[in-house]
């Protein structure tokens, strides 16, 4: 059978109280629709269908480079009027399974179940046993166990209400009978909508068959309503990936206190102290470790790395053995070279840091090229821009930069060249030997500091 999906992600989403459209809030640092449509990608669908009303062009536009057909929703008036919008895309599909956008959860693996337990020409119902049901549509069965209605909590009589078998809303319909079944809906409830959920006692009054799936694991299908609820999926996502993580033979302080915006990618025996934040892809080689408060943003470090507690590494690649920190701050386009050392309030930008050498206090190093073997003495800025444009310093190996020099670019420095502290290098310096710049010392016997007048 050919399968589609259809992603329904038209609502407004006012308990978010934001004017940003609910499905393009981030969780996991992306948007709660991304999750969906990676996890439906992965099902390999005839055709993949968003369903788009609030903020539809906000959610085109995220949603540019994504392989999707849209349709529009121009009123939202329920589930089941979506789902009527993106009904001329289904032409040619056998069933379609039908998700939801504010629903970021859901495994390809449960999913997948799914599909394979519904019969031929069944209409597939996602459902769980809650000991609170509260807020979820009812599973009404006759005696016989049969389905025979989904019963909408505000639409519930007192004895329906005390069910405890839930509608999770994920859906998978036959294609053939379904715009009949659409067209039938009416509006007559609580709510004034038409349910999508109304098609199952259609279906079963016309001799279709109904076939509930029970999720294992009822947190998949969790949505979002309000912050309060994306917080909730937020702790339960983090959750999930640590786990994994640590199944993989991560080490954590506190897995309650790591975050993972992207992906991260470890390897043996890596450490991470509490509250770290890994952004975009993130790279771990053997044996590195991660000090407390470290921001990790789109790096690759290699192995035996020690970065130490509140520095911000991003765009980067850290070479093996290095040392980073504390308080250092690594910004994109940087290489660090292997056992180079980067320590405390420095900045480092798009540079090249060779092996071995050592920038260890208070200096700012950008759009630079170190070599090896280098020391940087504290203090030291590369004076990059002029203004207008950046120029380039270039290090030689084996150089000593003394304590509070300044390197106005564009400016080459020699192998092996010294040069003494307090300078300001303007010109080339040649390899060897010792170069500085300083103004005659003097002092002046019997100065009086100026004193503070009385008001």
């Amino acid at each position: 059978m050919t399968t589609d999906i259809v992603i329904l992600a038209a609502g407004q989403g006012t308990r978010m109280r934001s004017a940003q459209p609910k499905v393009l809030h981030p969780l996991g640092g992306k948007p709660l629709l991304e999750h969906v449509l990676e996890t439906a990608q992965n099902l390999q669908p005839r055709q993949l269908h968003v369903v788009i009303g609030n903020g539809a062009e906000l959610v085109k536009k995220q949603g540019s480079d994504w392989s999707v057909q849209w349709w529009h929703q121009h009123k939202q008036q329920g589930t089941g009027d979506a789902l009527r919008a993106a009904l001329p895309g289904l032409n040619g599909a056998d069933r379609v399974l039908v998700l939801y956008g504010d629903v970021p959860l859901l495994t390809s693996d449960t999913l997948q179940a799914f599909l394979a337990e519904t019969p031929k020409d069944a209409v597939g119902l996602s459902t769980a046993m809650l000991e609170q049901p509260q807020g979820y549509g009812r599973i009404v069965r006759n005696a016989q166990g049969q389905v025979l209605a989904i019963r909408e909590q505000k639409d519930c009589n007192a004895q329906e209400q005390t069910i405890a078998e839930v509608n999770l809303g994920m859906m998978v319909l036959p294609v053939a009978p379904l715009h009949d079944w659409l067209a039938d809906l009416s509006a007559n409830n609580a709510q004034g909508e038409f349910y999508l959920t109304d098609v199952v006692a259609t279906a079963h009054d016309r001799q279709h068959s109904v076939w509930p799936f029970t999720f294992q694991d009822a947190s998949e299908a969790l949505g979002v309503n309000d912050p309060i609820q994306l917080a909730a999926l937020e702790r339960i996502y983090q959750r999930r990936q640590v786990m994994q993580l640590q199944r993989q033979g991560l080490r954590l302080a506190d897995p309650e206190r790591l975050d993972i915006r992207g992906s991260l990618h470890c390897g043996q025996d890596c450490w991470l102290d509490p509250n770290v934040l890994c952004i975009g892809k993130v790279r771990l080689g053997d044996r590195v470790r991660i000090g407390m408060g470290v921001v990790l943003q789109d790096v690759d470090i290699a192995d035996d790395v020690e970065v130490l507690p509140y520095s911000v590494l991003e765009g980067a690649h850290i070479g093996a053995g290095a040392r980073i920190g504390p308080f250092a701050r690594i910004r994109p386009g940087s290489d660090i070279g292997v056992a180079a050392h980067i320590g405390n309030y420095v900045e480092v930008k798009a540079s090249r840091i060779g092996a071995g050498s050592k920038a260890n206090h208070l200096t700012y190093i950008g759009d630079s090229e170190i070599g090896t073997g280098v020391n940087v003495g504290a203090g030291t800025i590369t004076c990059n821009y002029d203004g207008v444009n950046k120029h380039k310093t270039l290090i030689g190996n084996d150089v000593f930069v003394g304590s509070a020099t300044q390197l106005v670019a564009p400016v080459k420095v020699g192998d092996g060249a010294t040069i003494g502290a307090g300078s300001t290098i303007t010109k080339d310096v040649a390899a060897g030997g010792l170069t500085l710049s300083r103004s005659p010392q003097r002092s002046v016997p019997d100065w009086q500091r100026p004193k503070r007048q009385p008001k």
